[in-house]
């Protein structure tokens, strides 16, 4: 019998690997290679030729990052932003107030002008006309994009992820190690049964792609995995708390629907963001030198895991001045506080991935190196003072590099993940059948060598690239995203996430120094598991694909163009 269960276990681990690629290589065909087609808002028409409007934001100017390029002396490089509402109505603003944007004898100011369907914009004194894309023609041009999963069906990458997880359930099964085999196998069930419930769903609401989802809850199986291993006797808590992370990225992707909405509501988020800081300062507990828990009702909860999702959010939503200085100012101001208030309760980590997100978001709103670069330089005299003031963070940097010359004091945790992860080779030990999880946050700061030790490099590696797609997804969702709002926030978001990413897997194995911040999804922790699927949701956001995303909603357009544009010259590219 014990040759049968052997035989099982080594046959099960090819299982999960071949099912893993098998499953990344449909989301990478699905998300990455198939064609773009840009959705075309309106048309700006200069110098005979037609001009497409592909974003609800556009950028008018001589600048060669202009949405729209008008080359004309009186033309600035940065001269007007032409936005679109939710509702369809577009205004036209004058970014520095100085080059001129006038209509029908009307200047823009602070607030903007009123665009309507065959209007003359001024700039400069050039003139181009506006016109506007009705309805119907929207319509009809919509249904010659292709459907996101038309290539590559989502319910058969879905069926996969459904064998990769039975497969798991399995091998806790056949583990002599695994306790509480009941509640893990409860566990699994409902996470099968919640994906595709989540799926049928999506269908419902005539969406189909499903890409996102399915790798959010590989990860999502992953780090059930690891702790029906670490901490079997707590897998309820854990299934409850992962039905509600999807809960909440079905709410938040359900909000960002209506765009004005959102961008309305940054000034509540920014002040919750803040009273949330505040707390977490005032009442948090102090674990490991760090004061980042705060416990409610015997519950424990990382308040900075949810105001990661909170500084994304208002991050992206200044939208009415969007080149302008002003609000970024008022963007660096708050992220400092949010930096400081983690610096205050000591958590570092934190505070390295917050100032990345915000280097990202402060680059995608202003375009200016000059302005990341000063940023760098203030973190760089930031983090001398820091390693100067906190011995425990000097420790940190004192051992990075030098863990196997102490390896039963400051650098026992990673010598131990190195070891763990090195022992379990290509192919791992199988589920529940290693011994790493016995370590200290082990689950938490270390799981990537968990991982490695349970299930082998392959898995882990195929989990680190999971997430370096939805990265690549981001990246090209941008550049054809319909505002800048969904945009900024899915690169914010997943640059926040990889940030992560990175500090948990090099610090583990000692590449990087040692921080103890999690790994996206996977690593145990209710707050950080919230937080993760609630970032998806700015990612399913940017998902501009025709019926991709749940967050996207086609929104009418009060215009009456009665002009067919079928007869003018759209634009192709050209030298000028």
């Amino acid at each position: 019998m014990n040759g049968l269960a052997d035989y099982t276990l080594a046959l099960s681990k090819y299982v999960l690997i071949i099912v893993s690629i098998m499953m990344l290589l449909r989301c990478i065909r699905s998300l990455l290679s198939e064609h773009v087609e840009p959705e075309v808002w309106g048309y700006l028409r200069w110098d005979g030729e037609s001009y497409p409007l592909t974003h609800w934001e556009n950028l008018i100017g001589r600048s060669l990052s202009a949405d729209v390029r008008v080359i004309s002396p009186g033309v600035r490089r940065a001269h007007a932003v032409l936005r679109r509402g939710g509702s369809g109505k577009w205004r036209v603003y004058d970014v520095f107030q100085r080059g001129g944007v006038w209509i029908k004898y009307a200047k823009a100011g602070p607030g903007g002008l009123p665009v309507e369907d065959g209007d003359t914009l001024n700039l400069g004194g050039e003139k181009v006309r506006f016109r506007a894309v009705t309805p119907e023609k929207r319509e009809k041009a919509d249904l010659k994009r292709k459907r996101a999963g038309y290539e590559v069906s989502p319910a058969g990458t879905l069926l996969e992820l459904t064998v990769f997880q039975l497969t798991l359930l399995l091998q806790h099964a056949l583990s002599p190690r695994q306790e509480n085999i009941g509640a893990v196998a409860l566990s699994f069930t409902a996470l099968i049964a919640l994906e595709w419930s989540c799926y049928h769903f999506m269908r419902f609401m005539k969406r189909s792609g499903f890409e996102i989802e399915t790798i959010a809850f590989y990860l999502t199986s992953l780090g059930m995995s690891v702790a029906a291993s670490s901490s079997p006797d707590g897998m309820l808590k854990q299934l409850l708390l992962t039905i509600a992370a999807v809960l909440l990225f079905a709410i938040l992707g359900w909000w960002l629907r209506d765009l004005e909405r959102s961008t309305a509501a940054r000034s509540a988020v920014v002040i919750g963001t803040v009273l949330l800081m505040f707390i977490n300062i005032a009442f948090s507990d102090k674990v490991l030198g760090a004061r980042n828990w705060l416990t409610i009702g015997g519950l424990s909860l990382q308040p900075s895991e949810l105001v990661k999702v909170g500084y994304v959010y208002a991050g992206a939503s200044t939208l009415d001045r969007l080149f302008r200085r002003r609000n970024l100012y008022m963007f660096i101001m708050f992220s400092a506080f949010c930096v400081v208030s983690l610096a205050l309760i000591g958590d570092f980590g934190t505070a390295l991935i917050f100032f990345v997100t915000f280097l990202v978001i402060s680059y995608l709103r202003s375009g200016s190196i000059a302005t990341v670069l000063l940023a760098v330089s203030g973190a760089a005299m930031a983090a001398f003072l820091a390693v100067s003031v906190k011995p425990y963070i000097a420790r940190r940097f004192s051992t990075w590099g030098h863990v196997w010359e102490d390896v039963y004091g400051a650098g026992f945790q990673q010598t131990r993940a190195m070891s763990a992860a090195a022992s379990g080779g290509l192919y791992g030990k199988g589920a529940g059948s290693g011994w790493l999880k016995e370590i200290f946050a082990a689950n938490t700061d270390m799981v990537f060598a968990v991982v490695c030790e349970e299930q082998g490099l392959i898995i882990g590696v195929i989990m680190v690239a999971a997430m370096l797609v939805l990265a690549l997804f981001a990246v090209r969702s941008a550049r054809h995203g319909r505002s800048a709002f969904y945009s900024i926030a899915a690169c914010a978001a997943m640059s926040m996430l990889l940030t992560q990413l990175a500090m948990n897997v090099f610090g583990s194995l000692d590449i990087l120094p040692f921080t103890g911040v999690t790994f996206p999804f996977v690593s145990r922790g209710g707050t950080s598991l919230l937080s993760c699927w609630m970032m998806m949701a700015f990612i399913k956001s940017a998902d501009n694909r025709r019926e991709g995303s749940f967050a996207v909603r086609e929104a009418s357009m009060d215009t009456d163009a009665e002009e067919d544009l079928s007869d003018w010259e759209v634009w192709q590219p050209r030298e000028r």
